[in-house]
């Protein structure tokens, strides 16, 4: 699904060049669950941004989907984000001022879809991540496992091919992240490729492969047994 080749990415401040990545490569296939760990800074969301096209490198290739976006422009890179990558964030990113339902429908608005199939697509997810019973509270209405289980609905609600989660249990406790982690791993089993940062060991385990950063570079790659 997607390649990326020798990706360098810096950081230049008025002083100092920060290399946040160097000379990384590795390869998803279509349907992998994977797991990026290692220390805070050692360049796990840079590379997951340059992954969802959020941000770009300064050399080496990325093809996704056989396109090597590496030199596109934002109107190109937002044209395949929007068609087929879904986010996760650690802090659920939703307006407090929308319902569940409309925190939703607002990720299919620029699909170019009717408001019935919209309101259709909206009611499946709700229905598929447990949380349709909350359609019309707000997100400051929800504990926290639900406003991540709405986030999580947002990101797939398009039916994406791909799902990128940076620190999706970070901001909860240790049952409410469970769930969520099994419900990445429900999205997996049906065909969404999962690409996750976590500092967590235990929800690295739902991961089929983890690719372990240090210094922005790629130290190791461990495949979990079948």
């Amino acid at each position: 699904m997607l390649t990326l080749n020798h990706v360098c990415k810096s950081f230049q401040t008025q002083d100092v060049e920060t290399l946040a990545l160097n000379n990384v490569t590795f390869d998803i296939s279509r349907g992998e669950f994977v797991a990026i760990m290692g220390p805070s800074g050692c360049g796990k969301s840079t590379l997951l941004n340059i992954i969802g096209m959020l941000d770009t490198p300064n050399s080496g290739d990325y093809y996704f989907m056989n396109e090597n976006v590496a030199t596109y422009n934002e109107t190109q890179l937002a044209r395949i984000r929007k068609k087929h990558i879904g986010f996760i964030f650690q802090n659920f990113n939703l307006i407090d001022e929308l319902t569940v339902a409309e925190n939703i429908e607002l990720a299919l608005l620029y699909h170019g879809i009717s408001e019935q199939e919209r309101k259709h697509k909206v009611a499946d997810v709700m229905d598929k991540v447990g949380i349709a019973h909350r359609a019309g509270h707000r997100p400051s209405q929800l504990s926290g496992g639900q406003q991540q289980r709405v986030a999580v609905a947002r990101a797939v609600v398009g039916n994406q091919s791909m799902i990128l989660a940076d620190e999706p249990t970070g901001n909860l406790d240790s049952s409410h992240g469970e769930e969520v982690m099994k419900m990445l791993e429900a999205l997996n089993d049906e065909g969404t490729t999962i690409v996750m940062v976590t500092h967590s060991p235990e929800h690295a385990q739902f991961a089929r492969r983890t690719i372990n950063l240090f210094d922005g570079q790629v130290i190791t790659q461990n495949v979990r047994a079948a």
